[in-house]
């Protein structure tokens, strides 16, 4: 019996898989194609994950923001634990995890851009007073926010390395299945090199969407 070449060299193309000895184009080759779907190139699977982006269960009518089937998967049980909470008093929608060196930088700028929306968010500039605990105001903080995010960026990476605060609030963050990984300017690969727990998780990134755009998927995900 002809052997596959697909293991070994693709069946990238109609031709290719035409020439094979074992499929030579037929509807069993087709079949045996299939099955190695994994050899399919880097460059085809993102552009099959741009094309099949679609709104979401909780996106209102009308709306144009648009999500991948993994931002999907990753948000959903996000979305479900926050509507559970729904009813809860005095919650804010998100609670900002982020590195003490980007608190006037990316993590102003994310928190700025989701108040512009509408979204209400905990963040140590403005709701850690002065001469107050800091770690006994992020419980509080924690407690009190229906999503928690956690802005990745080197400054954060740095401190997590370090065991800084945000290491503690992001030990707090991971007990919960309210947490959200928006990456900028970092990779999830770099994440997992530091915190392979929460570089196991999916989340948003900036590679290739603007923050913008993080933010107005956030700002959809919250609004109950």
């Amino acid at each position: 019996m002809s052997r596959c070449t697909a293991p070994v060299h693709g069946h990238r193309t109609a031709s290719a898989r035409a020439n094979c000895p074992a499929c030579g184009g037929s509807s069993r080759g087709n079949n045996y194609y299939r099955s190695y779907g994994s050899y399919s190139s880097p460059s085809n699977s993102s552009t099959l994950s741009r094309q099949t982006r679609t709104t979401a269960r909780w996106s209102p009518a009308g709306s144009t923001i648009l999500y991948t089937p993994t931002e999907i998967r990753t948000l959903t049980p996000i979305r479900e634990n926050a509507e559970k909470r729904s009813n809860l008093p005095d919650l804010r929608d998100v609670f900002l995890c982020h590195a003490w060196d980007d608190r006037k930088d990316a993590a102003k700028d994310l928190h700025d851009l989701l108040e512009s929306k509408g979204v209400t968010v905990w963040f140590s500039e403005k709701d850690v007073l002065l001469g107050s605990s800091l770690l006994r105001e992020i419980d509080k903080g924690l407690v009190k926010s229906r999503v928690g995010i956690v802005l990745v960026t080197p400054s954060f990476l740095k401190r997590v390395k370090a065991e800084g605060v945000a290491d503690k609030e992001l030990s707090a963050l991971l007990a919960t299945d309210l947490l959200i990984p928006i990456v900028h300017n970092t990779t999830f690969e770099s994440l997992r090199e530091v915190s392979p727990l929460l570089g196991s998780r999916s989340g948003l990134s900036t590679i290739e969407e603007s923050m913008v755009d993080v933010a107005a998927k956030i700002a959809e995900l919250v609004t109950l």
